[in-house]
């Protein structure tokens, strides 16, 4: 009789190990079937500080992409080096699906331009989604003598000084404008300025001729009659200027050099992961609301897979790469 109740108590002890050990597994079991985001919060790194269009961008988005992912998403500013020291905070994180970047064009000009760069742009971060591109705007005062751009380049052509603002050496504003030249056949003296703000006050002012930055930092004071645009610099004219011709309808065929942002993830994040963030990314980017938002900065928006991304991106790389290298431009 002892032995048998000692048998079932036994059993009882066994019965109640396997009970907790079920319970114990249950957890982690339904947080791999419940799938990707189940712990919070995700980071959306900004990598540039507050204020800039990055920042605006990383902001209009985490809103609707925490509702459509079921997640908190918290939005840390990580500036610095154009955009490399945010990159590069990312390109490190684990590749677990809760750390992305918002970046902008400089990542596309960065590797060709800061020497020893701690990460393979390429390598070490996946493309998720082109969120948009923008033109660039080459603008004057508008009490200048400069009417279009053929006034500049005839100017610059009869060896008249002839200079232009753009938002730091080593900016796309900046390589552009030199790629412009080269194709063009004539000179102009840059000069760089530590952000768009500090550009368009000289711009304004007129204490320089030409300036090239954003519609985003642009449009104001062209709106309020301050500055002349002249030209932009994607292949197609602006919705937001419209009447603005382009570098190709000004004597530039296929010149193009947009501004653009887009969100990148660590290299090694899985492909479900990747294909349910450029999901949730593109359904927010379809949202009236959010295409306004995003419209009011000038940014016209793209979407798309994560390989048309990748693709752009890459393109973007080779030809500034070569710019930069032609032209032995170095950064600030």
């Amino acid at each position: 009789m002892n032995a048998r109740r000692h048998f079932v108590l036994r059993l009882s002890a066994l019965t109640a190990c396997l009970a907790a050990a079920v319970a114990a597994t249950a957890p982690a079991y339904a947080q791999s079937s419940a799938g990707w985001p189940t712990k919070q919060p995700i980071r959306l790194v900004a990598v540039f500080p507050p204020g800039g269009s990055v920042d605006q961008v990383a902001r209009i988005l985490s809103v609707p992409l925490a509702q459509a992912l079921g997640a908190n998403i918290i939005v840390e500013n990580k500036g610095g080096a154009s955009g490399s020291i945010g990159a590069h905070f990312v390109a490190s994180a684990p590749a677990d699906g809760y750390t992305f970047a918002v970046v902008f064009d400089t990542h596309g000009v960065n590797p060709a331009l800061i020497p020893n760069l701690p990460f393979d742009s390429k390598k070490d971060l996946t493309p998720l989604v082109l969120v948009g591109t923008s033109p660039m705007v080459l603008a004057t005062n508008v009490g200048s003598e400069y009417k279009t751009f053929a006034d500049v380049v005839a100017a610059a052509k009869s060896k008249k000084y002839v200079s232009f603002g753009s938002i730091g050496s080593g900016s796309l504003g900046h390589v552009a404008m030199t790629l412009l030249a080269k194709n063009g056949g004539f000179e102009w003296t840059h000069v760089p300025y530590r952000g768009g703000g500090p550009l368009m006050t000289d711009a304004v002012a007129g204490h320089v001729p030409l300036s090239i930055g954003s519609v985003f930092v642009t449009k104001p004071h062209i709106d309020s009659g301050r500055l002349r645009p002249l030209a932009v610099t994607t292949s197609k004219r602006s919705p937001d200027l419209p009447n603005v011709p382009t570098l190709a309808e000004s004597g530039y065929p296929g010149f193009e050099a947009p501004a653009w942002w887009a969100v990148l993830a660590p290299a090694k994040t899985p492909p479900e992961i990747v294909k349910q963030m450029n999901d949730a990314l593109n359904k927010v980017l379809k949202q009236p609301d959010i295409a306004k938002k995003l419209d009011a900065q000038g940014i016209d928006v793209v979407g798309g897979t994560p390989e048309a991304a990748r693709v752009f991106i890459e393109k973007q790389m080779d030809i500034w790469a070569k710019v930069v290298k032609d032209n032995g431009i170095k950064a600030d």
